[in-house]
């Protein structure tokens, strides 16, 4: 997928959103978008236009999560939540495949029963450019690099994605700064922005694909004025206005000749290593393979789950842990996201979505961390063990 030749921007009614769910299920598809569930916006099933959380808004900061009702009636009046499409893509846990033995006592033979793990076709609706950012990063590592993830990539080919401009940025979200948002510009089938025009409600929308336009022509609409296209660009324009920002201007080489630097100590002393960053993360990508038997030892299942560096047994090898230390995992996490990443899959591992400030429970800020390090470089390194036996 990639942006139209030409484009083409048309007028739709908040209306014929339940026309575009209606078009999607007609050819095979299952919409998944935001709803409202348990005081939080999450990704799941829609079945109507009613099931988007219209006219609600939230507010975050470090460790904070809240809805409020906002003042005007927005279906996506919200920033991001606590889910990211990982969570169907590259999914918490999947079973892999079973194997059987033969019930009979002189039959030796076992089967070995795989599991499709290929669901119906997904149609995302209201991916944000941080969003998208972050498929493509999945795309890279997964299906990009020396092995491919067949789970990722039969679920990523089908995917039909209906793209939204973010009009306004929440308190944690740092994209700008990252060139990863708030304005969407490729990557998409369909792409919406939302305004409000003289009082008027509407999305401005274009196609970024052949699937795209072929669904946005059977939707009522009008040609998209001049004026109308300009409120929607300025819109985004003025989301990209936000406060937390990272400069990645030498970041890179910075956080390599960093492995000692005191502010990962500090960190250390309010890190829970609870693991949320790395579940609410779009682009943590890391999983553990368990083995489970049946007390008859005529079944075993293998099934594939989310793993965190978070953990101490993920760094485990024969001996003990690598990383033994919450300061260690920590630093692994942050200096993996902006250094290690790049040399890895080409690009930094962060879009700037700001869930992993929001979800903390201990506030951490990891737009603050960077700018510590940055504020204090660290003179030339000296070789000594650390308190992991790391050199």
């Amino acid at each position: 997928m990639g942006p139209a030749s030409k484009v083409t921007e048309v007028v739709i009614e908040p209306g014929a959103l339940g026309s575009l769910l209606s078009c999607l299920v007609s050819r095979g598809y299952c919409p998944v978008g935001p709803t409202l569930r348990d005081g939080s916006i999450v990704y799941d099933t829609l079945s109507r236009l009613e099931d988007l959380p219209a006219g609600w808004t939230d507010e975050q900061s470090a460790g904070e999560y809240r809805l409020r009702r906002g003042d005007n009636g927005a279906l996506f009046g919200f920033t991001v939540g606590p889910q990211s499409w990982k969570k169907f893509l590259h999914p918490p846990e999947i079973r892999l495949y079973q194997i059987e033995r033969a019930v009979e006592s002189h039959d030796k033979s076992v089967r070995i029963l795989p599991d499709s793990n290929v669901p119906l076709p997904y149609a995302f609706i209201g991916v944000r450019a941080c969003e998208l950012a972050a498929i493509r990063i999945h795309d890279r590592v997964l299906l990009q690099d020396k092995f491919i993830d067949p789970v990722y990539q039969a679920r990523r080919q089908s995917a039909f994605l209906v793209a939204v401009n973010c009009t306004r940025s929440g308190a944690t979200c740092f994209c700008a700064s990252l060139g990863t948002g708030p304005g969407v510009r490729r990557n998409f089938d369909l792409l919406l922005t939302e305004i409000f025009d003289n009082g008027r409600h509407l999305f401005v929308a274009q196609s970024g694909s052949q699937k795209g336009a072929e669904i946005l022509a059977e939707l009522p609409q009008e040609p998209a004025t001049p004026e109308i296209s300009r409120r929607a660009a300025e819109s985004v324009e003025r989301a990209a206005e936000q406060s937390r920002k990272v400069d990645s201007t030498g970041l890179k080489e910075l956080l390599t000749e960093s492995f000692y630097h005191p502010r990962w100590d500090q960190v250390a002393e309010r890190c829970l290593a609870c693991a949320n960053c790395t579940l609410v993360c779009p682009t943590c990508f890391c999983t553990i393979v368990e083995d489970s038997t049946s007390l008859t030892g005529d079944h075993a299942e293998r099934w594939r789950r989310w793993d965190s560096c978070f953990s101490q047994t993920f760094s485990y090898i024969h001996g003990g842990s690598v990383r033994k230390s919450v300061k260690s995992r920590y630093r692994q996490w942050l200096t993996h996201k902006f250094s290690s990443w790049i040399d890895q899959f080409g690009s930094p591992g962060c879009v700037g979505c700001g869930r992993c400030i929001t979800w903390c429970p201990a506030r951490i800020d990891i737009t603050e961390e960077v700018r510590a390090i940055q504020s204090q470089k660290m003179p030339g390194a000296t070789f000594v063990e650390d308190e992991d036996g790391n050199a």
